[in-house]
């Protein structure tokens, strides 16, 4: 690609990031949504504007962005809030993956679905998109325990995601005659690797960053930690989200001298979102979402209840407010590159299935992520709404 066209391309994509921010400002649109539509208007499944070089580009930006998203979510396990609420993160994170499990995947098997194609999509239902997730959060400038709940949901509900999807393999590869490679060590090496290697990064970062300016890391700083963490991800072959997850959730418990710890990741974080989220819409192929037939409609009636009653049943047990009890769900409803990613694994795993896998899994992650945000938003002035007027009893 000729370098006035590389320019002329990001100037034009960080304008329209400008206008969807500003229209997200002024209306009660998410801004992730209004973001993936303009990718889409200009992409390839509207004018096809953009030079096909930009594909290249969405890799890289994808790592960034969401190494910087989990570092960020990192922040909400700190041991205040885990005192507070961990009990509530746990106990819904949980109860929305096996629930969400159980649900779609029976619900896919009643409607006449093979029973392991039905349990593998019933876990790659379990993918969330925490980059969405967070940058709602954000947008809604909610403070209260729901938004931080829910943040601390979103940073560990991948890791279940994982596992759950590694022992579901196993137990299709079981159901179809055979075994199904990798299994509970791949799992145990991409959680556990990254979960170690967070704190090698992190437990250096939390006495070292801050120190050149008194308070808060440096932007080289905390580029420095975000990119190393996400490059030796890659390199170990262990998750990225995990990885920087941990990271953050490191630094900002034992970084006693850092008053703003994350200060500096929220500023540069925005641009690499825009980019991200406009071409994530730009290669989104919206002609898949006619392809998922009877099944997909299925997957997306059965994930939304599973997720309520998920969240529910698990903000029941964990005790959280009852004006709380009926948005977690909702407020997880965006799906994005993680659930893509599972099913292609599932795909190259099971071949027989592979080809409804995916059209299934990408026509219904269009749809998840353009009325997920707008849910979660939702789900989030609702709660705050309700909390600061508590209903009558």
């Amino acid at each position: 690609m000729e370098l006035q066209v590389i320019f002329l391309t990001l100037g034009a994509l960080f304008l329209i990031g400008l206008i969807a921010d500003q229209v997200g400002r002024r209306t009660r649109l998410p801004r992730v949504t209004l973001l993936l539509l303009c990718g889409i208007a200009v992409g390839r499944s509207g004018l096809d504007l953009l030079p096909t070089e930009t594909s290249y580009w969405y890799e890289f930006l994808t790592i960034a962005a969401l190494t910087m998203v989990a570092f960020l979510l990192g922040s909400s396990l700190s041991m205040k809030n885990l005192r507070k609420h961990g009990a509530m993160i746990m106990a819904i994170s949980l109860a929305v993956v096996i629930v969400t499990i159980a649900v779609v995947g029976a619900g896919l098997w009643a409607i006449g679905i093979d029973p392991g194609l039905a349990l593998l999509l019933g876990v790659i239902a379990t993918a969330t998109d925490p980059a969405a997730t967070q940058d709602v959060i954000r947008q809604a400038k909610v403070r209260g325990s729901f938004a931080k709940t829910l943040a601390g949901i979103v940073a560990i509900d991948d890791a279940w995601g994982v596992l759950a999807f590694s022992l579901i393999l196993i137990l299709v590869g079981v159901l179809n005659g055979g075994e199904a490679n990798g299994g509970l060590l791949d799992a145990a090496w991409e959680i556990g690797g990254a979960v170690a290697l967070g704190c090698v990064l992190g437990w250096p970062g939390a006495y070292l960053t801050g120190r050149l300016a008194k308070g808060e890391p440096l932007q080289t700083e905390a580029l420095g930690v975000v990119f190393l963490c996400a490059g030796l991800s890659l390199w170990l072959d262990v998750s990225f989200l995990i990885a920087g997850m941990t990271a953050g959730a490191v630094i900002v418990n034992f970084a006693s001298h850092h008053s703003r710890a994350f200060h500096e990741i929220e500023h540069i974080q925005w641009p690499f979102m825009i980019l991200f989220f406009i071409l994530a819409g730009a290669l989104l192929d919206v002609s898949s979402l006619g392809k998922v037939g009877l099944i997909g409609f299925g997957y997306v009636f059965l994930r939304i209840i599973s997720r309520i009653i998920g969240g529910w049943i698990g903000a029941v047990i964990s005790g959280a407010p009852r004006v709380h009890r009926p948005w977690f769900g909702m407020a997880l409803l965006p799906q994005a590159g993680v659930a893509v990613g599972i099913a292609m694994i599932a795909a190259e795993e099971f071949p027989v299935y592979s080809e409804t896998i995916l059209a299934v899994t990408i026509g219904t992650t269009v749809l998840f992520e353009l009325i997920g945000p707008a849910a979660t938003l939702i789900a989030l002035r609702k709660t705050a709404a309700m909390t600061r007027r508590p209903p009558r009893s």
